[in-house]
């Protein structure tokens, strides 16, 4: 008569601390405890499932009676097991004190280990907490959990907690080869490798995959049956998209990603797989991170080759992409374009690189080139400004100036219109009917042409009009209207204003100002120097801020002040 069958996770379960995989500080922690008689009352096995916690727990309770029994005797009635998911009520635990009083008949300890202990109901904690502080002598409880947040605080306080953790990859592909070896299966190490990875860390997991390979495959399989098998996609496909992505192919990227949606891959699954390639590349760019991959040697191979190709600005930006489409994923309506426009966009990234050096290099001959034709430009729009308009302030006085409105602008047919919002806008809409020629005489030394105070005005007065069209000048424009320049000694223009204000708005402006008053007058030496002054007639002096203005409608109406004390108002207009 044939065996039955038995799965290789029962099979091949550890029953002593040296064939438990991939925890070797809790299993040496609980031998040491073990050896030096330093065994705690309660037990907390907490961690993901199948990484054995469940299997040290029993351990644990066969070693601490060991050294008592003889070696035909069996240890099962001193082990007591409870599933807390099925019973998980007050009676099921009082049930568990009531068998604690009892001391054991054979060996010293009695083991209860409780399973899935946070599915306990909040009463039967409570009826559990005083029987787990302070239990009888002999009485040991090993509890286990998936879930430790879901445990009551009194009762973590009262439990030693060990933490289980994943179980690596290559743990598991090696242990998952022993069993192979004795079991006479022969698999490809890639294929081991797939299984592990798949298993996410619980061994259970891993011999349960092992278990249906064997049937489906028989007792030999590789790597193509293995990934057939359980749905998972290739490696060959993140490496072709990635050389698809170096040679910025978007067709041939496209293409690849439509293959793979025809084997019946959820776009998700592979954006995330694909980031998880470009991770893979840029930790192979450095040799010290190159086991943080696990993947077997031929497959870290083939990632170290193609690293080579890539550079750590194009692998970030390509894992940001794919980052985010992995967090749209879930929202988006067109969940196929999203992930194709991610891969678009990781073909254009060398592509968008090389356009920005392009713009960087092509701005500074740019510049360098139309600074003399600007220069040449205003020189020319000020001398035709200087032909079609005439507007003296020599005999008129200053409040006058600021409010007579400028004559109206000529134009002739060889001079451009003013329409042009600023004074920036129109110099670079008159360069196109620049004479080239005279870019070699904008070069040379500083122009010092003498000239005369009327001459000084005439081109003020020029520049003022063209500030006049210029609503963002508004300022400036009253500034530079407050007085008569004044020309003195070296060619310094002195001017005199009434308001820090307009002294600000004067040293804001002042290199445009001088730029055009230069070139106007053929003479590269002018300098303004606006003064503050005084002004002689206080009726005559302008009002700047409310405050000011204010202030000057007190002086002839005191009861202003009282309205506004008593009414507690703020001033505003």
């Amino acid at each position: 008569m044939e065996e039955s069958f038995i799965v290789s996770a029962r099979k091949y379960r550890p029953d002593s601390w040296e064939t438990v995989v991939g925890q070797q500080a809790i299993t040496a922690t609980l031998q040491n405890a073990i050896d030096s008689n330093q065994i705690a009352q309660a037990y907390l096995f907490c961690g993901p499932r199948g990484v054995g916690k469940t299997t040290c727990a029993r351990i644990f309770a066969k070693e601490i009676n060991k050294e008592a029994l003889k070696e035909d005797e069996e240890l099962s009635f001193n082990v007591f097991e409870l599933d807390a998911a099925s019973n998980n009520s007050v009676e099921d635990i009082r049930s568990i004190t009531d068998q604690v009083r009892i001391p054991p008949q054979v060996g010293k300890y009695k083991v209860y280990i409780i399973d899935e202990v946070h599915m306990l109901s909040q009463a039967a904690f409570n009826a559990f907490l005083k029987t787990l502080e302070e239990p009888p002598p002999h009485a040991i409880f090993i509890l286990a959990t998936t879930e430790k947040h879901k445990i009551i605080p009194t009762i973590l306080s009262r439990c030693q907690i060990f933490d289980f953790n994943r179980i690596s990859v290559k743990d598991i592909a090696s242990h998952l080869k022993n069993i192979a070896e004795k079991e006479g299966v022969k698999a490809e190490d890639e294929a081991l490798h797939v299984i592990a990875q798949k298993a996410d860390g619980a061994l259970r997991d891993a011999l349960s995959i092992f278990d249906q390979l064997v049937a489906f495959c028989g007792k030999e399989f590789n790597y193509d049956q293995v990934i057939q098998n359980l749905n998972v996609l290739d490696y060959d496909y993140y490496f072709k998209l990635s050389d698809q992505i170096i040679k910025e192919d978007i067709s041939g990227a496209l293409l690849t990603f439509n293959e793979i949606t025809n084997h019946g891959f959820d776009g998700h699954q592979f954006i995330v797989g694909l980031g998880e390639h470009f991770r893979n590349l840029m930790v192979c760019k450095d040799e010290q991170t190159t086991h943080l991959m696990e993947v077997s040697n031929q497959v870290k191979e083939k990632y170290i080759v193609q690293a080579k190709e890539f550079g750590i600005r194009l692998l970030v930006q390509a894992i940001e992409f794919s980052n985010e489409c992995d967090v749209q994923y879930r929202t988006s309506k067109n969940q196929r374009l999203l992930v194709e426009l991610a891969l678009m966009k990781m073909c254009s990234i060398k592509y968008n690189e090389s356009e920005k050096k392009k713009s960087k290099f092509r701005i500074k001959p740019f510049k360098t080139s139309i600074l003399p034709k600007l220069k040449e430009q205003t020189q020319v729009k000020a001398k035709a400004e200087a032909q079609t308009e005439t507007f003296s302030m020599r005999h008129t006085p200053v409040v006058e100036i600021a409010s007579k409105p400028l004559a109206n602008f000529k134009k002739s047919e060889t001079t451009t219109s003013y329409r042009s919002p600023s004074l920036k806008k129109m110099l670079e809409a008159n360069e196109s009917t620049a004479d080239g020629n005279n870019s070699t005489e904008a070069k040379s030394n500083k122009k010092s042409r003498n000239f005369t105070e009327d001459e000084l005005i005439e081109a003020w007065n020029a520049y003022r009009s063209i500030l006049k069209k210029e609503p963002s000048k508004t300022g400036l424009y009253n500034a530079l209207s407050a007085n008569h320049p004044k020309l003195t000694e070296d060619y310094k223009i002195m001017l005199e204003v009434y308001s820090p204000i307009q002294i600000g708005q004067i040293d804001e402006h002042k290199a445009e100002v001088l730029e055009f008053i230069k070139n106007k007058l053929q003479n590269d030496l002018i300098e303004l120097d606006p003064i503050l002054v005084k002004s002689k007639d206080e009726d005559s002096k302008m009002l700047y801020t409310d405050h000011d203005k204010f202030n000057a409608m007190k002086e002839k109406n005191d009861a202003l002040e009282y309205m506004r004390l008593k009414f507690n108002l703020d001033i505003e207009f």
